[in-house]
């Protein structure tokens, strides 16, 4: 994912006062450094620069982030075992393919919701497709993607009891998933964060499972994207999720 393949959403309503303040915080540091690497370009930000601009010193950076990459991607060990657990054990009886679905489509969601608290999420979207143009943010994305995908290549072969050094169909199922939240994202930034996430996930991934016909959901719903560009409003009620935090 472009942005994020670990989120911060909501905290439960019951969520103590120090869970709040370390939320706000992350929150806080997330939005500077969005901010920044749009304005500048993702090479020409340091984590002392975020630091200084969010308030705080590049030590309370790294107790949130253990790098400028994973500030931009939202990193989270704890989110991504999260999904990888769910990749696991979600949905017994179903495909591989339905669980990558219904998860992947949880975590657009997710990450749609925390757009919407960092700000106006078809701002973000504008900027952050502008700062695709740096070389240094498109090297990270990429090596963060490859972690992505080597992360969900493991939970499956593991919900499929199979060895994806003898069985190339975990990594065939992961490296295709990832392609298609690649997919997905790069149109959702192009259209200015119009189109809701979730729905393109979830259309993206029903035409995988259905073979990628040529005529679907996905299209239609790309059919209603205003032109690159075209000032639209989010109208989309994002849904709120509860997350814990380090």
């Amino acid at each position: 994912m472009t942005l994020a393949s670990e989120t911060s959403p909501l905290l439960a309503p019951h969520s103590s006062l120090r869970e709040r303040k370390k939320l706000a915080t992350r929150r806080g540091i997330r939005r500077v450094a969005l901010e920044l690497i749009a304005e500048r370009g993702f090479s020409h930000v340091t984590v002392e620069d975020i630091a200084a601009a969010a308030d705080v010193s590049p030590r309370t950076f790294f107790n949130y982030f253990p790098s400028k990459e994973a500030v931009l991607f939202g990193a989270d060990p704890g989110r991504a075992e999260e999904v990888r657990a769910r990749l696991v054990h979600d949905l017994p009886g179903h495909s591989a393919v339905e669980v990558l679905r219904v998860v992947l489509t949880d975590r657009a969601r997710q990450l749609a919701a925390e757009l919407a608290e960092l700000g106006e999420p078809a701002r973000w979207a504008v900027q952050m497709k502008a700062a695709q143009a740096d070389p240094q943010l498109r090297a990270a994305q990429a090596s963060h993607m490859a972690w992505v995908e080597s992360s969900f290549a493991s939970a499956l072969a593991e919900r499929l009891g199979t060895d994806p050094n003898r069985d190339p169909y975990p990594m065939l199922l992961a490296s295709t998933a990832t392609a298609v939240l690649r997919a997905i994202m790069s149109f959702w930034a192009a259209a200015g964060g119009t189109v809701p996430l979730e729905q393109l996930a979830d259309a993206a991934f029903q035409s995988l499972a259905d073979g990628f016909p040529e005529n679907g959901a996905l299209r239609d719903l790309a059919a209603g994207a205003p032109p690159a560009g075209a000032p639209q409003a989010v109208t989309q009620d994002f849904e709120t999720e509860r997350t814990t935090n380090r």
